[in-house]
C-alpha cells in the first residue's frame, strides 16, 4: 500500500480516544474521585490519621488532667446520725470523692471526728464538716469571733428547750428559786447568744435533765457557766 503524506494523520485519526480522555481524567479528577481516593486505604494515610489521633488524645487528657488528682478522701456519715450523738468508729466511713464537690472545713480523717459531738444531724452518706461538731470552729462560725465559747445551761423551764433550734439567738436570764417557785424578775447574763444544739423529744424526765448548748464570747460564757452552778436560768428568743 502507498504511503502518502497524509497517511500517518489518517491513521492517527482513525484511532480511538479513550487513551486520551483516560489521562485527561487522572489529570483533571473529579471530587467524587477525590473522594474515592480519600476513602481508598493507604499505609501513609492510616499512620498520619494514627499520628493525629494520638496528638488530639494527648491534647485532651492535658486539658482535663489525671482523674486520680481530682479524687479525694472524706469522712462521711455511715448511718442518719441524730444531733448530740458522740461519733464511734461506727459511725462514719472513709470514701473518696470528686475534688470539686468537697467544700471547705470536711473533715478528711477518721480520727478528726471520732469522740467529737454531733451539733446537727447528718443523714448517711453526707461529709462530715466541721461545723457540724462542738468545738471551737463551731462557736467561730455561729458568733463570728474567734474567741467564742460553747456553754451548757439547763433551762429551769425544760419546756423552753422545745422551742429552741439550732442557730437561734436567745439572751440567757438568771432566775432565782425557791421552794415555792422562781422568784418575780431575772437578771440578763448575756445577750446575742447561738444556740449550737437544741435535743428535741424524749421522756420528761430526759426533758428535764437536757442541756442546750450556747456560744457565747469568752466573759459572757464565763458568767453564763458561773450562774449555772448557782441558780436555774432560762432563755428569751430574738
Amino acid at each position: 500500500m502507498p504511503v502518502g503524506p497524509f497517511s500517518f494523520l489518517q491513521r492517527e485519526r482513525a484511532r480511538p480516544h479513550h487513551s486520551r480522555s483516560s489521562a485527561g481524567a487522572s489529570l483533571q479528577p473529579t471530587l467524587p474521585d477525590r473522594f474515592v481516593e480519600l476513602l481508598r486505604p493507604g499505609w501513609s494515610r492510616i499512620v498520619r490519621a494514627r499520628r493525629i489521633a494520638a496528638g488530639l488524645l494527648a491534647v485532651i487528657l492535658a486539658l482535663r488532667g489525671d482523674p486520680d488528682t481530682d479524687r479525694v478522701g472524706v469522712v462521711v456519715a455511715a448511718h442518719d446520725l441524730a444531733p448530740g450523738h458522740t461519733l464511734t468508729a461506727d459511725d462514719v466511713a472513709h470514701v473518696e470523692r470528686d475534688r470539686s464537690t468537697v467544700v471547705a472545713g470536711t473533715l478528711h480523717d477518721v480520727d478528726d471526728a471520732v469522740g467529737h459531738t454531733l451539733a446537727g444531724p447528718v443523714p448517711a452518706g453526707e461529709p462530715l464538716v466541721d461545723t457540724r461538731l462542738l468545738g471551737p470552729r463551731l462557736a467561730a462560725v455561729a458568733t463570728g469571733s474567734t474567741e467564742a465559747r460553747v456553754v451548757p445551761i439547763r433551762l429551769a423551764d425544760a419546756g423552753v428547750s422545745e422551742l429552741l433550734r439550732e442557730g437561734d439567738r436567745v439572751d440567757v436570764l438568771t432566775v432565782t428559786e425557791t421552794e415555792e417557785g422562781p422568784l418575780p424578775g431575772a437578771h440578763v447574763l448575756a445577750r446575742g447568744a447561738v444556740v449550737v444544739l437544741a435535743e428535741s423529744g424524749g421522756s420528761t424526765r430526759d426533758r428535764n435533765e437536757r442541756v442546750v448548748l450556747v456560744a457565747l464570747e469568752p466573759e459572757p460564757a464565763t458568767a453564763v457557766a458561773a450562774a449555772s452552778l448557782v441558780s436555774a436560768l432560762t432563755v428569751t428568743l430574738h
